[in-house]
């Protein structure tokens, strides 16, 4: 069988990690057509968009899509994020986050828990105005019940899926009663399908501290868009930080595959872009396309080398991006 993948490098250390992450599933017994496409604040400047059209039909056509980076300036006229609006407009419902413990001394011991955000709508679904001559800003929070029910029920599935004994419905609905106070209602009624799962919640700000004092308590946390940018991000540090951060943006005709990082121009060029983070994500999407076993060999040999400090600076290594890359393959 051949994958169809689109490449989507971006701008900064984007088109390094990718084309990493590139050779090293080029290293598997798998057949894969690559796609690459143009995002990000480079292609913005060059076509006046930072995501073209022909990049999300690109997208669409694909099994799957693997993104590196992009650069997204404040204050650009007619300028967007293009990874939200890529979530939005391709229905990217559910986001991923992975998060488990690493041979490295920034590592605390027994994390592995699975943070699943909702992704296409909350305090980013983008409804905002300026009123008052712009002394007065509001965005509008929007959770809906369509969206709750199917993130809930996403994540109780990989419980299920990854036995995994308890989820967490993490939310904040003592105070916004009516968003936050929706997103729990739904998540408690889809919990009711999945009796073998044990529902646990807690609210974000009490989250944000458990995660500090005792993360290994959690196996799965289900929560909005905002509050899981944050959680993750927040919990990423416990397990070795942005460069071994990966993400998987799933929805019903789409999968998009990425490193957590930014694109980070002062490394251009250097040779020191940590490309692990992106070669999680592709065994994120390994995973998804039911190659299970590739993707056990990908992530092993990332930990491997990780353990060896066969990798960048950041991660305590001497090593270059192309010679980290390098080493991966041959321990795969």
């Amino acid at each position: 069988m051949t994958y169809r993948v689109c490449l989507l490098p971006g701008d900064g250390i984007g088109p390094e990690v990718v084309a990493s992450a590139r050779k090293v599933l080029q290293a598997l017994p798998l057949t894969w057509d690559f796609v690459e496409c143009r995002i990000g604040y480079d292609e913005y400047r060059r076509g006046g968009t930072p995501l073209p059209e022909s990049t999300l039909q690109a997208v669409r056509s694909a099994d799957a899509a693997l993104f590196g980076a992009v650069t997204t300036p404040p204050n650009i006229p007619d300028y967007f994020s293009p990874v939200v609006r890529m979530r939005q407009t391709l229905d990217l419902y559910a986001n991923l986050r992975p998060i488990r413990s690493i041979a490295h001394p920034s590592s605390r011991p027994n994390v592995d828990m699975l943070i699943v955000r909702e992704n296409t709508e909350g305090l980013y679904a983008g409804v905002e105005r300026v009123e008052e001559g712009g002394d007065r800003a509001i965005t509008e929070r929007v959770i809906t019940r369509r969206g709750s029910q199917r993130v809930a029920r996403k994540a109780f599935e990989l419980a299920r899926q990854r036995g995994r004994k308890s989820l967490h419905v993490v939310h904040k609905a003592n105070v916004l009663r009516e968003t936050c106070g929706l997103f729990r209602r739904v998540a408690l009624e889809v919990a009711e399908e999945y009796p073998d799962v044990e529902l646990k919640e807690m609210l974000v700000d009490a989250c944000a501290m458990e995660l500090v004092r005792a993360p290994e308590q959690f196996e799965v946390i289900v929560t909005t868009n905002l509050f899981g940018d944050i959680l993750s991000d927040e919990a990423c540090m416990f397990v070795g930080g942005l460069g071994v951060a990966a993400s998987a943006n799933l929805g019903a005709e789409a999968a998009v595959f990425e490193p957590v990082h930014g694109s980070a121009p002062p490394l251009v060029g250097t040779g020191k872009a940590n490309p692990v983070a992106t070669l999680l994500a592709a065994a994120l999407m390994l995973e998804h396309l039911g190659e299970d076993e590739s993707a056990r060999r990908v992530q092993s040999a990332v930990e491997a080398c990780i353990a060896a400090g066969q990798v960048t600076p950041d991660l305590g290594g001497a090593l270059s991006t192309r010679e980290t890359t390098r080493a991966v393959i041959a321990r795969l």
